[in-house]
């Protein structure tokens, strides 16, 4: 009998294993590669300086080698028969917009980049990475380094991955077993050993998360820039925003950093014991007793010290309408896995409706959500430096649309459109340093530039009317442009491609810890 059941479920299940394996083993498609030209010449457009706000009506643009060669009055400039000759007439050209906070994983050369190209995303801050082995599901400063490599000897189609970060350091509960003690952060001698290693991998950056000790953050923080590193990431909850500002934390992200700090109870929710129980209570009073002069003196705070927000707005807008069909039917959702959208996505859905239907959560996260965009307006007036950032992979984040959807949010917030346009393009170039390279249209500067069909000074809105991108040296037309979109909604529709990002998130002891906190 046992043999006869054996038998049976040999049968059923060996050819499900079988199938299993071979979509695991299946290869991948590669994106077809453009060719790239030494040469472009873009005919009598109007670009946009997103410095003043004035638009340079009618003008030729010459790139050499990927940088801007002459800006000049359209008719004045000559070009040679080699030159790729685009005809900008009567459309609008910006510099490429960066993603500052996304996170990026083993299956995003397929999944991400050809999205980000697609919405003119020509640069991203990552901010997740690695431990000191490889992981199946996250990515680190390796392969990110050998992307850019890629990109510059136009081996590969990927946004330029800016600033790369280390694994997020928060403490032993984030760390698996069997990986150095080092990265639990536990002890003195832990600091300059994590350090070291870090910059060894060729990170420019330590993500801190929120549970890290306020000793070892300390540490942590003191000792960085020795190290040619510097800290961004959560606020840690055991940890002031004063405090962390002072400590020197160059950049602090979400939304919810001044409403942690500015209502009465503010210390309570810095206890290590109780802190996410003390939050969910206190959430209410966050939003209906915040302190804008606490706040205020915070945004000067990180103003007089060069802190950045990256508000990251799209998780908060999730939170606030994961009950509404009409923000979940998402058009967008054909770019992403079924496994994502029902394994991740789709938990963190049900589990935002029934807090928002709920008796003691109705309006709740709304509220927080309008609360933090007004607290947006007054940072901006203050003069706290802001960035765009969108949290892909988070729940309803989506490569390079939900970046579009971060600058109307911005101006809903009370910026103009061209300070949204700012937050993401010269504010981050000059967050990085790289300012003299990136962020506006000027002669010597690396030509990532999006050509649009509408002037985005009137409409935020604009910025989704993208008829061609230019990187690298290859021009993304419009016909291009839909082509990479398609690539990715046929991939992550496919068989194969959800047995694989399965296997790896089950295969990932950093993704396992995750979830289990």
């Amino acid at each position: 009998m046992k043999k006869k059941l054996f038998k049976i479920l040999a049968v059923i299940f060996l050819p499900v294993v079988v199938i299993i394996i071979t979509a695991i083993l299946w290869p991948m498609p590669k994106i077809e590669l453009s060719i790239k030209h030494d040469v472009v010449f873009i005919k009598s457009i109007n670009v946009i300086d997103v410095k003043s706000g004035d638009i340079l009506e009618n003008r030729d643009i010459l790139i050499k080698n990927n940088r801007i060669s002459a800006i000049d009055t359209a008719g004045v400039l000559k070009v040679n028969s080699i030159a790729l000759i685009i005809n900008g007439s009567n459309k609008y050209l910006i510099p490429g917009l960066w993603d500052m906070h996304t996170h990026s994983n083993q299956h995003s050369e397929w999944l991400h980049h050809p999205l980000y190209i697609a919405n003119g995303v020509t640069g991203v801050r990552d901010m997740s990475g690695q431990l000191n082995e490889r992981d199946s599901y996250w990515v680190g400063s390796n392969e990110r380094l050998n992307w850019n490599s890629e990109l510059n000897s136009n081996k590969r189609i990927t946004p330029r991955y800016v600033l790369q970060s280390s694994y997020q350091i928060d403490g032993a509960s984030s760390v698996p077993d069997k990986f150095p003690e080092f990265f639990k952060l536990e002890k003195d001698e832990h600091v300059d050993s994590l350090l070291s290693f870090y910059k060894n991998k060729k990170v420019d950056f330590i993500k801190v998360y929120q549970q890290i000790k306020p000793n070892m953050y300390k540490r942590l923080a003191l000792a960085a820039p020795k190290y040619g590193l510097h800290l961004a990431g959560h606020k840690p909850m055991f940890t002031s925003l004063e405090e962390a500002v002072v400590l020197g934390q160059r950049s602090f992200e979400h939304g919810r950093i001044f409403m942690f700090e500015a209502f009465p109870k503010a210390d309570s929710l810095r206890n290590p014991k109780n802190w996410k129980a003390f939050f969910s209570k206190s959430k209410k009073s966050m939003v209906k007793d915040f302190n804008p002069k606490t706040a205020i003196k915070l945004m000067t705070l990180m103003k007089d010290n060069n802190a950045y927000w990256t508000p990251t707005l799209q998780t908060l807008k999730f939170e606030a309408y994961a009950h509404k069909s009409a923000f979940i039917d998402n058009p967008n959702l054909k770019y992403v896995t079924s496994i994502r959208k029902n394994l991740w996505w789709g938990i963190d859905v049900r589990n935002n409706k029934k807090k928002n239907l709920s008796e003691e959560g109705n309006g709740l996260s709304s509220d927080f959500y309008n609360a933090v965009k007004k607290q947006i307006k007054m940072a901006n007036d203050i003069g706290v430096p802001i960035m765009t950032g969108t949290d892909v992979t988070d729940s309803y984040t989506f490569a390079g649309f939900s970046l579009h959807d971060e600058l109307e949010d911005l101006t809903k917030s009370g910026l103009s459109n061209l300070e949204a346009l700012q937050c993401a393009t010269i504010v981050p170039a000059r967050f990085v340093g790289k300012e003299k390279g990136y962020g506006t249209i000027e002669n010597g500067k690396i030509a990532d530039l999006i050509i649009l069909n509408k002037n985005p000074l009137e409409n935020i809105t604009h910025s989704k009317t993208i008829d061609g991108v230019i990187m690298n040296g290859i021009y993304y037309d419009s016909d291009k442009l839909n082509k990479l979109k398609k690539f990715t909604q046929s991939i992550s529709s496919s068989f194969h491609m959800n047995v694989k990002g399965f296997y790896r998130l089950l295969s990932s002891p950093l993704i396992r810890v995750q979830f289990a906190d």
